[in-house]
């Protein structure tokens, strides 16, 4: 069964054991917890502001240098190229939990969803008009086609100033965390979880998912309303990645972060909002 496993499989199952393995051998600490949380944390801030909120739905805007800074965080947590991620959430959203949705729980279950899509799928190639909006530069372009530099440049810097100790608690549990929490938006938020807009797909807010995710778990609140910057609509709804958002905002860091209107919050209200997917 491994003989049949190609290099982006046995990529991810190498970068899995490493992580797990080298936190067994040198041990919990709190340097190592601090190390991991903030590494986690900055990974997964560019998951979410990078990846899916500014690259995927353009849910505010910034400059070409920041730009290129999401660029960098986003893909240091390993999930490709940020045109070629941005083309993928675009086609989920177009046509979401039908056939030709590339990750739809509904059409290959979990599994599929959370992460097989991803091994079937990785060599494809970026699609331009998916993304002509950020394909123009050519720092993006060639960054999308050299993904693995960004997460191996950072990996480099930490060993240099850490060691391997660095490494397995500041680059692989943190990248391994994030991608597991990335994947749940994928499969559990589109399976349990509790609706407030009645969408044309099985979308939910899932508690855990925000936990894992700095917020992009209120997925049924971003496919009702996708280009918002904030995924929380209600006051009680924490939205980490939004709150972040806003304190570069005061910066002029980002700007223009889109906000639902009172409308869109009151449109397509499912009269129970505790109701199951359909």
């Amino acid at each position: 069964m491994l003989r049949n496993l190609d290099a982006v499989e046995w990529g991810l199952l190498t970068m899995h054991i490493a992580a797990v393995g080298g936190a067994v051998w040198y041990g919990p600490s709190w340097p190592a917890f601090w190390l991991l949380l903030g590494s986690w944390f900055l990974r997964a801030l560019g998951a979410s502001a990078g990846y899916h909120r500014y690259f995927a739905h353009r849910a505010f805007k910034t400059s070409r240098a920041f730009q290129f800074v999401l660029a960098i965080l986003a893909m240091s947590s390993i999930q490709k190229g940020v045109l070629w991620w941005a083309s993928n959430h675009r086609v989920h959203h177009q046509y979401s939990d039908t056939p030709w949705d590339p990750h739809s729980m509904v059409q290959g279950g979990f599994w599929w969803a959370h992460a097989g899509w991803l091994l079937a799928h990785a060599d494809g190639p970026t699609e331009p008009h998916r993304v002509r909006d950020f394909d123009a530069f050519p720092e993006l372009r060639w960054l999308d086609d050299h993904y693995l530099v960004p997460p191996v440049a950072i990996a480099v810097v930490i060993w240099l100033l850490a060691g391997w100790w660095g490494v397995v608690w500041g680059v692989l549990l943190p990248t391994v965390l994030v991608m597991h929490g990335t994947f749940t938006i994928n499969s559990l938020a589109h399976w349990k979880g509790s609706r407030r807009y009645a969408t044309t797909d099985n979308s939910t807010n899932n508690w855990l998912v925000v936990v894992l995710t700095l917020g992009d778990g209120f997925h049924n609140n971003h496919h009702h309303s996708p280009r918002t910057a904030h995924h929380g609509f209600m006051w009680w709804e924490l939205d980490i990645t939004y709150f972040v958002l806003r304190l570069l905002d005061l910066f002029r860091i980002v700007w223009d972060l889109r906000i639902a209107t009172p409308e869109t919050r009151t449109r397509d209200l499912i009269r129970d909002p505790s109701a199951p997917a359909p």
